[in-house]
């Protein structure tokens, strides 16, 4: 089964890496895309953590702007790096000449067997494939994505980060009708990671023990110095429901974008209820949270070892 990881390449994209490589699927190629910060360094977050932990699978640049409007990242809550740390940071690394990722997507479609997208960022490089090339988007299996929030959203009000720092793209990966789960904030927040849960991977004793323990306690420290107890692991619960969907209770919907609006804009909605719209996707709605916390803590703690 051909796998395709689509990310803006923070901690949680890595930690989301690293459980999809763990359940034993192979990854055929990795696009990169703005969010987290701007796409340049996102390509040299990728340059190091494909150095740092051997990764072999081809990554590609994508996209480095919205399909409309300005770049927001997320560099005000993530930092500069789009990767908070309290201490060691990734290699700094060459960033190798990198593939357009247009094209790579579209050659690896071209392929044979299922095709399936772990999406965790912006939906810009998916939303530029199925309008340049709809018939290979037709060829898409499957896009489980990290975005939207059913209730609310965090990056404003109404809006989750990656559906507002590109709700036209979001619109047009749905208007194309391709196969479409996600995972919103809502079904995150019930996987969360604490203060404890860095000690068991910082002892795990591999060479890359203190630095994936430094990023998770950087990472966790987003919600503990706003006076939450525990982060939620974001991107690596998406990649829990990509490689196991049994984990997940899965709830059949029409889901939409708002366009417009100071206020509104990129916000998620959802209609579940029978016979007033057609369907087009479907939202986690709970998670077996127990399984899931231990898959990505497992996951960190089998790199951690190496």
């Amino acid at each position: 089964m051909g796998v395709w990881i689509d990310t803006d390449m923070g901690f949680d994209d890595i930690a989301a890496v690293m459980v999809v490589l763990a359940s034993g699927e192979t990854v055929d190629g990795v696009s990169l895309v703005f969010g987290n910060a701007t796409l340049t360094q996102v390509e040299k977050n990728a340059a190091g953590a494909s150095q740092a932990f051997d990764w072999r699978f081809p990554v590609h640049r994508g996209r480095a702007a919205p399909v409309l409007g300005r770049i927001e990242t997320a560099e005000n809550i993530l930092g500069a790096q789009g990767m908070p740390t309290v201490g060691l940071h990734l290699p700094q690394v060459p960033v190798p000449e990198l593939d357009d990722a247009f094209s790579a997507l579209c050659r690896w479609l071209e392929g044979e067997g299922p095709r399936r997208i772990l999406a965790l960022g912006p939906l810009t490089n998916i939303a530029a494939l199925a309008l340049a090339r709809p018939d290979l988007a037709a060829r898409i299996d499957e896009i489980v994505w990290m975005g939207g929030g059913v209730t609310s959203g965090n990056h404003t009000a109404s809006a989750e980060y990656n559906a507002f720092a590109d709700p036209e793209a979001l619109a047009i990966v749905l208007a194309h009708g391709i196969p479409f789960r996600m995972v919103d904030l809502d079904l995150c927040r019930k996987v969360l990671a604490g203060p404890d849960d860095v000690l068991p991977v910082r002892r795990a004793g591999g060479r890359n023990a203190p630095l994936i323990a430094d990023l998770l306690e950087g990472f966790i420290g987003i919600a503990t110095s706003r006076g939450r107890a525990a982060m939620s692991l974001y991107d690596a619960v998406a990649a829990v429901a990509f490689v196991c969907p049994e984990t997940v209770t899965w709830q059949a919907a029409r889901l939409d974008v708002e366009l417009a609006g100071a206020l509104t804009r990129g916000r998620t909605v959802v209609e579940t209820r029978p016979g007033r719209v057609e369907f087009n996707a479907a939202y986690g709605r709970d998670i077996d949270t127990g399984r899931a916390r231990m898959m990505i803590l497992d996951a960190l703690k089998v790199e951690a070892a190496r």
